[in-house]
């Protein structure tokens, strides 16, 4: 199943690329059209409104490109993390016990002299 949508995404992303470099190809053509005109085209700007629209467009199309990990990986992972975090936990808290025995020697050595 995970195969099959792997296949899917791969032929996807190809038809996506295909249709990039054909939309390049076009405007390869039509640019140089324009240029052996002598003609200035009047292009308007687009409007505030059609840049909103275009960018959450954009937006929503890269949301679809997201690949959320599954429930499995995600509680793998928080396992990895809390081990992680005991095992420096404890480094931290045997360090700190030994420099704080360290300095209670060394003061008490200082005082006695």
């Amino acid at each position: 199943m995970a195969q099959n949508k792997k296949a899917d995404k791969k032929t996807d992303l190809k038809k996506k690329e295909e249709k990039k470099t054909s939309e390049k190809k076009s405007d390869t053509s039509a640019k140089s059209d324009k240029k052996s005109s002598d003609k200035k085209p009047t292009e308007k700007k687009p409007s505030a409104f059609s840049k909103l629209a275009k960018y959450f467009k954009e937006c929503k199309s890269e949301i679809k490109k997201i690949v959320w990990p599954t429930p499995k990986a995600t509680f793998k992972n928080m396992g990895i993390v809390l081990v992680v975090l005991l095992v420096t936990g404890l480094i931290i808290y045997g360090l700190d016990t030994g420099f704080v025995a360290l300095l209670g020697l060394i003061m008490d050595i200082g005082s006695n002299g």
